[in-house]
């Protein structure tokens, strides 16, 4: 605006120093910038009116600013011509009407950088709330589904325990202590929804031996763990529910029992679960999807879904030698551990490989080991 103001005026026959022409245009903005905060604050004020009854505000409020500035603008800097200057009443109010039109011009520019940051502000503010209820949501289904497989557990283990009550006495009771070290484990990670491959195996293993129990020396179980994967996360009874699949559809049908086989493995950086059972093998519609699966493995898929989205893969399949499997591929997470100093300047994290006798990774998951 001031090289504008040069040019013009000196073709005009008004020469215009460059100095004048800064200290005249720089002037005419500071003056609007000035005036700016009191927009804003009649912008926020308007905001609870009615469309209809902002306007008539704003309109007034653009040609009082209008009409302040031009004043103030001619007192610090007055006009070259004489014509301009003012001297009377007539030519105040010619002064501000040539310019009103670019003086609400201007209020108008302000008043639609305000709207647009407060726009802007409030969108991503509700992307924000809109995020956090998503996850509140998802994070409510996960707690749902996981909560759901408490009652289904249970329910097929009193009911076995029912069964025994009258024709074996001790292996119900054996039964009662396996059930409520179970559920005492089972409460300790209630709020959790991922929990060390090392949680899931100890309690897989009491399952086990309940089912054991039940199926009087019919089912056999292998572990088949790797060591390096004992700390991963995986979903809180994500493996339960595939063992109890296997063991009620796979092996329980077969007169001479059968063996059901858990293993852990690293897979180009990802973590593989399986469950193997060498049972009759899923039926034609399932293994095709034309039929639903039941409470455990829908649930299970749910699961998965939920937590990992498409970062997982969950496949239930017949085996080329007979029987089913079901496998899970996730991402390998370890837990964070936040650094700790043990008082001597040493990091205690630097021992964490070495694993103490009667540790998870000392367990019966150790890799290899066959219960019977």
């Amino acid at each position: 605006m001031a090289i504008q103001a040069h040019y013009s005026q000196n073709a005009m026959g008004y020469p215009l120093t460059w100095a004048r022409a800064f200290r005249s245009e720089c002037s005419y903005g500071y003056l609007w910038a000035l005036l700016t905060p009191l927009i804003l604050w009649i912008a926020r004020k308007s905001e609870s009116f009615r469309w209809y009854q902002a306007v008539p505000i704003h309109a007034l409020a653009s040609v009082v600013f209008s009409a302040a500035q031009k004043t103030m603008w001619v007192l610090l800097v007055p006009p070259l011509r004489p014509s301009y200057q003012l001297h009377d009443f007539a030519g105040w109010v010619r002064a501000v009407i040539v310019t009103m039109d670019y003086g609400v011009m201007l209020y108008v520019i302000v008043l639609l950088i305000y709207y647009a940051a407060e726009y802007h502000t409030r969108y991503q503010a509700g992307r924000v709330k809109a995020s956090q209820l998503e996850t509140r949501l998802a994070q409510a289904q996960l707690q749902a589904l996981k909560m759901q497989l408490h009652p289904h557990f249970l329910f097929n283990t009193l009911n076995s325990i029912s069964t025994l009550v009258q024709e074996d006495p001790e292996a119900a009771e054996s039964m009662v202590a396996r059930l409520s070290e179970l559920l005492r484990m089972s409460l300790e990670n209630t709020g959790a929804q991922l929990v060390p491959l090392a949680t899931e195996v100890q309690f897989l293993e009491r399952y086990l031996e309940i089912e054991q129990i039940r199926f009087e020396g019919r089912l056999r179980a292998r572990f088949e763990i790797d060591p390096q994967t004992l700390d991963a996360q995986v979903p809180n009874l994500i493996l339960q529910p595939l063992v109890e699949n296997a063991i009620r559809h796979g092996i329980a049908h077969g007169p001479s029992g059968g063996s059901v086989e858990i293993r852990s493995s690293l897979a180009e950086g990802r973590l593989l679960l399986q469950v193997i059972d060498d049972g009759i093998g899923l039926r034609t519609d399932l293994a095709e999807g034309r039929t639903g699966l039941g409470v455990g493995l829908s649930n299970t898929r749910a699961r998965l879904e939920g937590i990992y989205s498409k970062a997982h893969n969950f496949v239930l399949r017949n085996t080329s030698k007979g029987g089913v499997e079901a496998a899970i591929t996730i991402p390998f997470e370890r837990p964070a551990q936040p650094d700790r100093d043990d008082g001597n300047g040493k990091n205690s994290n630097l021992d964490s490989g070495r694993r103490e006798a009667g540790s998870p990774e000392n367990s019966a998951a150790a890799r290899g080991r066959e219960r019977r």
